[in-house]
């Protein structure tokens, strides 16, 4: 098989990702209680609220999380007394706080050198469904493009996120191959729209999905030879 082009997942495929958002989410709290003191004291069960009855008004909120979390905000600086205006550039503020945080990851000690090892020799793309940003992450260099859920209008696993990886990518599903740490949003996903997958799972834990990987690695360094092995003659 000739392998042109190989797209990764972003989040907890190349960095652990619970601990950026707890970190974000108090780099939120502490800034709203420093800027927006209307609010008082405000748990995350609150916003938690307000963004379920926001999802049920509007259900493609889902797979654009950056508008989704801006809104959440506006809505809670309103209902706090917020003027209009000022409730929107305090929402935009805020959540540019929010971003700046998420975006302070601890790469996993393999991830640049293959990320580095593989643009050299494929087409790289990386395909989330959150808002991490490859130029903010400062790795913009070793991939051709970057998708979210919010530029397609869907997330993983629907097959119109894969399809518009390989438009992007100039490839044909046969010769492309997706990584990804979730068994269904990544790997099932993934499959469904014609493309290799591999399974990113440190932990080994055991497969429980139906169909299996196209392939299994314990650490992003063993990416490269299960590749070039793929496309041996």
């Amino acid at each position: 098989m000739t392998i042109e082009l190989v797209t990764f997942d972003l989040d907890d495929t190349l960095w652990h990702t619970a601990p950026v958002i707890q970190s974000a989410e108090i780099v939120l709290r502490e800034w709203l209680a420093e800027h927006a003191s209307r609010l008082g004291p405000f748990p995350p069960e609150r916003l938690h609220e307000i963004r379920q009855r926001l999802v049920m008004a509007d259900s493609s909120l889902v797979h654009r999380i950056s508008h989704l979390r801006r809104q959440v905000l506006f809505t809670a600086l309103q209902e706090a007394g917020y003027a209009p205006s000022q409730a929107e550039t305090l929402a935009h503020d805020a959540f540019e706080a929010f971003l700046h945080a998420r975006h302070q990851v601890t790469f996993f000690p393999d991830a640049a050198s293959t990320l580095e090892t593989l643009a050299r020799r494929y087409t790289l793309g990386a395909l989330t469904n959150g808002n991490a940003d490859v130029r903010r992450l400062g790795v913009a260099d070793y991939f051709s493009f970057a998708l979210c859920a919010e530029d397609v209008g869907v997330g993983k696993p629907d097959p119109r996120t894969f399809e518009e990886a390989l438009r992007r990518g100039h490839s044909q599903a046969s010769r492309a191959v997706h990584v990804g740490d979730n068994p269904r949003d990544d790997i099932e996903g993934a499959q469904q729209a014609g493309l290799r997958a591999v399974w990113y799972n440190p932990q080994g834990l055991p497969w429980n999905g139906d169909a299996r990987p196209d392939g299994e690695i314990a650490t992003l360094g063993e990416l490269p030879d299960l590749l070039a092995g793929w496309a041996a003659p």
